[in-house]
């Protein structure tokens, strides 16, 4: 993760610290179920100081992150609050980042601050930006918050998620509705040395302290990829529907450009990101990485993995999966445990026919190099198997 600085709020009463990906922030503090229902209702703040935190100053700042990212951030407007990616060539996702604009500044919370920031520092050339890796002296605070700051407050990130913002599309299986539209959740950047104070004035407030198993839980139930968890080195955008929030496909060349408009226009995702209702009789659950398989005996067959998992107060155990586009949507799945196999029912994300909700007509050849983002000097990756 981005720092391995233990947080102070691990001090408080009945703190449990996570392991893994959340190691070095609480996995609860005593009530994780009660801890849900308070933030599922907007009156808990959840520690999220292991998230790293960079900043990016000077004039040419937005235009500059608009060249190399996957967003369109040219105008980005002070307080609002966006998202967005660094691609490999051939579209690979290798970086993600919450971004806001202060009028000065352009911070990023993301889950590789060393990386993003060497990748970003590298790219500078003679242009007029600075780029810092702040986190040793910014955390961040999660909030079940949907409103951007207000007058005087610290500076915060509002999720987008699962709105399809201008320039974006989805690959949802059902597009009428979404469990993400219920879950609000902010990010507040505040001075880390100040994390005690921050969290004691939202509890005189009548808040909760909620841990990371609280915020995961709800962040699986409504399909929210994270990059830490549901991205390895060969994920797509398109895979985890992550052109909603993240990507602008009308924007100007960027790194990997090529391969979103070809997956989009004339391709198809190979992979698919599935939520996963999984068998709580056995009151087990599943490793994160582990394999989610079809069939039975001799006959089964890896179908994908499991990149998230977490135990719901209302749902119950479940899970997220990257799976194979062919993956038979109705098939019941098995995945291994501890305490033994796991049935699992899928609950469609990502459709299975690999189609986005405005897939462009076939068109003929003298369309077809404009529609496949030809002509970006960023590029040099091609269509993915």
């Amino acid at each position: 993760m981005s720092t391995t600085t233990t947080s102070p709020l691990l001090a408080r009463h009945g703190a449990v610290e996570a392991t893994g990906l959340d190691a070095g922030v609480a996995w609860h503090y005593g009530d994780p179920t009660a801890e849900q229902r308070a933030l599922a209702q907007g009156r808990a703040v959840v520690d999220q100081s292991h998230l790293g935190i960079v900043t990016v100053t000077g004039p040419d700042r937005l235009s500059w992150l608009n060249s190399l990212t996957t967003q369109e951030v040219t105008s980005l407007a002070p307080g609002v609050s966006t998202e967005l990616m660094i691609l490999s060539p051939q579209g690979r996702i290798e970086h993600v980042a919450s971004a806001v604009d202060d009028g000065e500044t352009t911070w990023l919370i993301t889950e590789t601050p060393e990386g993003l920031s060497t990748f970003l520092d590298r790219m500078r050339f003679m242009l007029r930006v600075e780029v810092s890796d702040v986190t040793s002296e910014w955390a961040a605070l999660g909030e079940a918050v949907r409103a951007p700051a207000a007058e005087g407050e610290p500076v915060t990130w509002v999720d987008p998620w699962p709105d399809v913002a201008a320039g974006g599309t989805t690959y949802a299986a059902d597009t009428s509705t979404h469990p993400g539209s219920m879950r609000a959740w902010r990010l507040v950047i505040v001075p880390r040395a100040s994390l005690d104070s921050e969290v004691d004035s939202r509890l005189a407030a009548g808040w909760t302290l909620a841990g990371t198993w609280a915020s995961e839980a709800l962040r699986i139930e409504a399909y929210r990829p994270r990059a830490a968890a549901e991205v390895d080195g060969a994920t797509l955008p398109h895979e985890l529907d992550w052109l909603r929030t993240a990507v602008h496909l009308h924007k100007g060349c960027y790194r990997g450009q090529e391969t979103v408009a070809k997956v989009h226009n004339v391709g198809r995702p190979p992979r698919r990101l599935t939520l996963l209702h999984l068998d709580g009789s056995a009151h087990a659950l599943p490793e994160l990485g582990a394999e989610v398989m079809i069939g039975e005996g001799d006959d089964a067959k890896v179908a994908g993995h499991v990149t998230s998992v977490s135990r719901h107060h209302e749902l119950g155990p479940i899970a997220l999966a990257i799976l194979k586009r062919s993956t038979d949507p109705s098939a019941t799945l098995v995945v291994p445990s501890d305490g033994g196999p796991l049935s699992a029912a899928q609950e469609l994300i990502v459709n299975a026919d690999g189609f986005s909700a405005d897939r462009p007509p076939k068109v003929g050849p003298t369309m077809k190099g404009l529609l496949m983002g030809k002509g970006c000097a960023a590029d040099g990756g091609d269509m993915p198997a």
